[in-house]
């Protein structure tokens, strides 16, 4: 066992991991400005920005680069 663990948020039944230590004043503002609710970029799979080059031309300069 870890020594440190992190700690636990519990409200009902339900235990998340906050990272934020002891929660004083607003259990809900400690929630909503936590890692839980972390925006999350996805990768587009079709449509605008989603092209994926083959794995022969990654890590090569371009030419102008080069030259």
């Amino acid at each position: 066992m870890n020594k440190k663990s992190k700690p636990l948020a519990t409200r009902g039944n339900n235990a998340t991991e906050l990272g934020r230590g002891q929660i004083k004043a607003n259990f809900l503002a400690a929630l909503v400005t936590s890692k839980v609710y972390k925006m999350q970029v996805v990768k587009a799979k079709k449509g605008k920005g989603s092209y994926q080059r083959k794995a022969k031309n990654v890590g090569r300069e371009s030419y102008l680069m080069v030259a």
